[in-house]
């Protein structure tokens, strides 16, 4: 990447492929039982190791930072409450209320040089800001759109793969129901937008470690210096921490439940579909990232998938219907894309 034009052009395709990978990885889960989603976390992080392994070998291994690892242990952190979350209000408005905090919070920690890191500039500081206020304003908008998540979207067939055989009559009438399927319609709404939150939180933070690698590597007194400023460079070790502490989450899990865990076997292929759809969506990011800057790539990247999974909820699960609802849509939707214009056009 040797002149800005480059750069932006690789940064700007990059965000567009990253934008509809995002908008559509949960899609192959949708018609299939996931339980509590805690075994689906685990196979959906494995698929994304693989794919990590597979970018580390092209790249000919360049050198491991173990704290890059940490964010990778955040992510998987805010990924636990993704099938609740898209049980609850489901799959469009999730990605749209997670998407608007993530905008936030990896924007101003990237802006204003939280957490450690370098505060990064622009070359229309108002236009950024405008961009990401307009993000943020859309979160509240689409906290007023409300979803109808059908009750039976996945295949009769798909059934436990270890399932609890003792007659014990004080049990639910179907053992295989998770928390989630026991709450009343508001609470559905409270836990689902509440969960949305904090993933987004998270998800935000996610890039903290390695910007601060990249930022300290320039200065000689620090452990990171002559680290990479590559991003794609730090995918195998923010992976790895994605699925190590997938796996501690997913043993806790067989821990609590007695080694007797809700596995659903129909659920696993689609499940590493959506995990090597949603890695290669972040290895576009990362490189978002290097071209554009977190400052620029977050706001667009992360706004832009809940059009694409909106879509999906509107014409092919019918999660989101009636007049109301779309018109809220529509007006979530412009200001989402004036805030991404703004945005770009502050790098230019």
């Amino acid at each position: 990447m040797s002149n800005n034009g480059t750069d932006l052009t690789t940064g700007f395709i990059s965000s567009i492929a990253a934008i509809l990978l995002f908008g559509s990885n949960f899609v192959p889960l949708k018609k299939y039982e996931t339980g509590d989603g805690m075994f689906l976390q685990w196979v959906l992080c494995a698929a994304i190791w693989l794919v990590a392994l597979v970018v580390n070998l092209i790249l000919h291994c360049p050198k491991f930072w173990p704290f890059a690892m940490v964010g990778g242990c955040i992510w998987a952190t805010g990924n636990i409450a993704v099938v609740p979350i898209i049980k609850t209000i489901g799959l469009g408005l999730g990605i749209l209320i997670w998407g608007s905090f993530n905008t936030l919070i990896g924007w101003a920690s990237s802006r204003f040089g939280w957490f450690g890191m370098d505060a990064e500039e622009v070359s229309k500081p108002l236009l950024n800001y405008i961009g990401a206020g307009l993000s943020v304003v859309s979160a509240f908008i689409f906290l007023f759109i409300k979803s109808k998540i059908p009750n039976n979207t996945y295949s009769v067939d798909t059934t436990p793969l270890i399932t609890e055989h003792v007659i014990n009559k004080t049990q639910d009438p179907d053992p295989d129901y998770s928390w989630v399927d026991k709450l009343s319609t508001v609470q559905n709404r409270l836990v689902g937008c509440s969960l949305a939150v904090i993933s987004g939180i998270l998800y935000g933070s996610t890039f903290v470690p390695i910007i601060y690698i990249k930022d300290h590597s320039k200065r000689n007194d620090s452990i990171y210096a002559g680290a990479s400023q590559n991003d794609l460079d730090y995918v195998f070790a923010h992976f790895s921490g994605i699925f190590l502490a997938s796996t501690v989450y997913f043993l806790a899990y067989c821990i609590a439940m007695k080694n007797n865990p809700k596995l659903y076997p129909k659920a696993v292929l689609p499940g590493f579909l959506s995990g090597i759809l949603w890695a290669i969506a972040t290895c576009c990011w990362f490189i978002a990232n290097h071209s554009l800057s977190a400052v620029v790539s977050f706001p667009i990247i992360t706004a832009g998938p809940g059009f694409i999974a909106a879509m999906w909820g509107v014409f092919m699960f019918k999660e989101i219907q009636g007049r109301q609802n779309y018109l809220l849509m529509i007006l979530a939707f412009c200001i989402i894309l004036a805030g991404a214009l703004c945005t770009a056009f502050s790098k230019i």
